[in-house]
């Protein structure tokens, strides 16, 4: 038995554009609730959310029952962790904070196993290869996996050119955020300056042949995105969809006694 087809990769290589969301509040009953959305695609955030290898895997897990695809982001391109999300079931792995070409490279070979790659071999054991019953796994993996790596600096952004040669990426992610603040325009990400940069990244991306993502929850931003050819886009974050919600729903009852 071959690895599972990995729907996000093959809908990215088909020219598809997918819509998803982050998931940054680490609770797989939050997971499973956004898992139901219609959502093409959910970021469990090892970066910036409270999660660890065990509550990734947990979400990893209840989302096996939905339709939308689970995307790890690790919180650094550390080959250990991405060996150990991999096993623990993603099919799909974003890293933060690739700067250069050589650190692309050494992330299509921790994602891939030997004798091309450094990914540890130990599938009969893990999640990933279903405790030995998918058989051949070890052999039909590497084309299951999805490498999307993050351009968020000035200076991934000077090295995009030759990230995008890199082969086994599949796509690269613009982080608006850390770009802003690396600009001099830190929490302000509708900056001309900084949305030129982005728009730039992303149509260059696109030209390139392979998928450009991005995250927004400004609906001017997001067009922009879709324009200049990004083909996943995340375009809320649970986070803020309750924290938004719970702000608006007091404001407006205590705005009845006023």
């Amino acid at each position: 038995m071959p690895a599972p087809l990995n729907p996000f990769k093959h809908s990215l290589a088909q020219g598809q554009t997918l819509f998803g969301c982050w998931l940054g509040l680490a609770d797989t009953l939050t997971t499973e609730l956004v898992g139901t959305a219609g959502f093409d695609w959910l970021v469990i955030d090892g970066e910036h959310a409270p999660n660890d290898l065990r509550s990734i895997t947990a979400q990893l897990q209840v989302l096996e029952a939905s339709n939308s695809h689970a995307v790890v982001r690790v919180p650094l391109g550390e080959t250990y962790l991405i060996k150990q999300v991999l096993d623990a079931g993603a099919q799909t792995v974003l890293v933060p904070m690739v700067d250069s070409a050589d650190q692309a490279r050494q992330l299509v070979r921790d994602v891939t196993y030997p004798p091309h790659g450094d990914r540890g071999v130990g599938y009969a054991v893990s999640r990933a290869g279903r405790f030995s019953m998918t058989a051949d796994y070890g052999t039909t993996a590497d084309a299951q996996i999805c490498l999307l790596v993050q351009v968020e600096s000035l200076r991934g952004l000077a090295a995009l050119d030759d990230i995008l040669k890199v082969e086994g990426v599949d796509g690269v992610f613009i982080g608006p955020a850390d770009l802003a603040a690396d600009m001099g325009h830190m929490g302000d990400l509708m900056h001309g300056e900084v949305q030129s940069a982005i728009m730039d990244a992303l149509t260059r991306i696109a030209a390139s042949g392979k998928a450009g993502g991005i995250l927004s929850t400004n609906d001017i931003m997001t067009q922009a995105a879709l324009a200049a050819g990004a083909r996943f886009v995340a375009v809320g974050a649970d986070v803020l969809l309750l924290s938004h919600a719970a702000q608006a729903l007091a404001t407006k009852w205590k705005n009845t006694l006023k």
